[in-house]
C-alpha cells in the first residue's frame, strides 16, 4: 500500500489503512494524516447509489435507544498534529447503507457497558454531528463519519489525568480498532440541514473544534462530489476556532477547496493561542467575525444563512459581538436576529 503524502491532492479510493503509513514528517511538525480527506481536487468523485437524492425528507429516527443499530469501526484516525490540546479522531464507521442520513444530521452512540447511575441499563446515548455527506468517506452510501474529540478530566489540585472521569464514549471510540461494532441511533436533527433550494445561495459556517464536522459534509457535497440534484455556484465562507495549528481539522481539505474554487470558498481560521486579535487578547472566532463584520451583515441583508457549531460556551461571545456590531451598525440586535429566525437564515447548534 502506497503512502499517502500529506499534500497529495489526488484522489484514491478509501480503503482502511495502517495508521503508521499516515505519519508524515516535515522540518517544523508532525502531523497524522487521515487518507479519507486528502481527496478534494476539482474533477469531482462520481457517488453511488444516485437513490439517495429521491428522499424528499430527511430520514429521522430510524433507529431508537432501546433498538439501536449495530455498525462496525471502519478505521480511527487521529487528526491533530502532536502540538494540539488532547487528541481528536476520525471515525469512519460502516453501517452497511442501513442508517443514511443527510449533511447536519447527527448519529446517537451507545457506548458499551453499563451505566454507573443505572445498574443493568446501558449508557445513555450521545449524539455526534456527522462529518461526512450522505455517502460517505468511500462515497457509496455505506459509510458515514465522525469526529470526535477524546474527553479526558484533569484534577485541578493535583494536575494529573483521572481515567475515572474520562469520557466513556468519546474514549470508547477513539480507542476502537477496525472490526469493533458500535450501537448507533438516529439520524436526528433538521436544524443544521444544508438548505439546497438556491444552489447560488452564501452559507456562512461558524465553528469551534468539532463543531466543524457539518460543515466538512456540507463542504464535500459542494466542491468534492458530483451530485447531478445539487451543483453549488454560491459562496461556502468557513470560521474555525482551534487552540493552534496543529489543532486545525481537515485543514489539508478545506484548503484545496480553497485553491480550486477561490470564487466559491473563503476560509479563516482563529487560532487562540497562536494569533492576537485588534486589542493584543488571544484570537477566538468571534474576533474574526468582528474582524469580517461588514461583509457577513451584507451577506446577510440579502439572504445569506448562517450557522454555528461547537461548544455551548462560544455563543455568548458570538453574541455579544454581534449585538455590539449590529449597535455601531444603527440597528437593533434582537430585531435583526428574529428576522433572521424567522426567514431560517439563522441555524445553531451548540453542545
Amino acid at each position: 500500500m502506497n503512502k499517502i503524502g500529506y499534500h497529495d491532492k489526488s484522489w484514491i479510493s478509501c480503503t482502511p489503512l495502517d495508521l503508521k503509513n499516515r505519519i508524515t514528517h516535515s522540518k517544523c511538525q508532525c502531523k497524522v494524516v487521515c487518507m479519507s480527506v486528502q481527496q478534494a481536487n476539482r474533477r469531482k468523485v462520481a457517488v453511488n447509489p444516485p437513490e439517495l437524492e429521491d428522499a424528499q425528507e430527511p430520514p429521522l429516527h430510524l433507529y431508537k435507544p432501546k433498538e439501536p443499530y449495530t455498525a462496525t469501526i471502519r478505521s480511527v484516525e487521529r487528526l491533530v498534529g502532536p502540538k494540539a490540546p488532547g487528541e481528536t479522531c476520525h471515525i469512519v464507521i460502516d453501517h452497511g447503507g442501513n442508517v443514511p442520513y443527510w449533511e447536519g444530521q447527527s448519529y446517537g452512540v451507545i457506548p458499551p457497558g453499563e451505566n454507573p447511575k443505572k445498574p443493568g441499563s446501558p449508557h445513555n446515548v450521545r449524539l455526534y454531528s456527522i462529518a461526512s455527506t450522505r455517502y460517505g468517506d468511500s462515497f457509496d452510501g455505506k459509510t458515514a463519519s465522525l469526529c470526535v474529540r477524546r474527553a479526558v478530566y484533569y484534577d485541578p489540585e493535583t494536575g494529573k489525568e483521572d481515567p475515572s472521569k474520562k469520557g466513556v464514549c468519546s474514549n470508547f471510540l477513539c480507542d476502537a480498532k477496525p472490526g469493533d461494532k458500535v450501537q448507533l441511533t438516529g439520524p436526528s436533527g433538521k436544524v443544521m440541514l444544508l438548505p439546497e433550494d438556491d444552489p447560488t445561495a452564501t452559507h456562512i459556517m461558524i465553528a469551534t473544534g468539532t463543531g466543524v464536522a457539518p460543515y466538512r459534509g456540507y463542504l464535500r457535497r459542494m466542491f468534492m462530489e458530483s451530485v447531478t440534484t445539487f451543483q453549488f455556484r454560491g459562496l461556502a465562507w468557513l470560521f474555525l476556532g482551534v487552540a493552534n495549528t496543529d489543532s486545525l481539522l481537515y485543514d489539508q481539505e478545506f484548503s484545496n477547496y480553497l485553491q480550486d474554487y477561490p470564487n466559491n470558498f473563503r476560509y479563516v481560521t482563529a487560532l487562540s493561542r497562536e494569533q492576537k486579535n485588534r486589542n493584543g487578547g488571544k484570537m477566538y472566532v468571534q474576533d474574526r467575525i468582528e474582524e469580517y463584520s461588514d461583509e457577513i451583515f451584507k451577506l446577510l441583508d440579502g439572504g445569506a444563512h448562517i450557522y454555528f457549531c461547537g461548544l455551548k460556551g462560544m455563543m455568548p461571545g458570538i453574541q455579544e459581538t454581534l449585538k455590539r456590531v449590529a449597535e455601531q451598525r444603527g440597528e437593533n440586535w434582537d430585531e435583526k436576529l428574529a428576522q433572521l429566525k424567522k426567514k431560517k437564515q439563522w441555524h445553531v447548534e451548540v453542545y
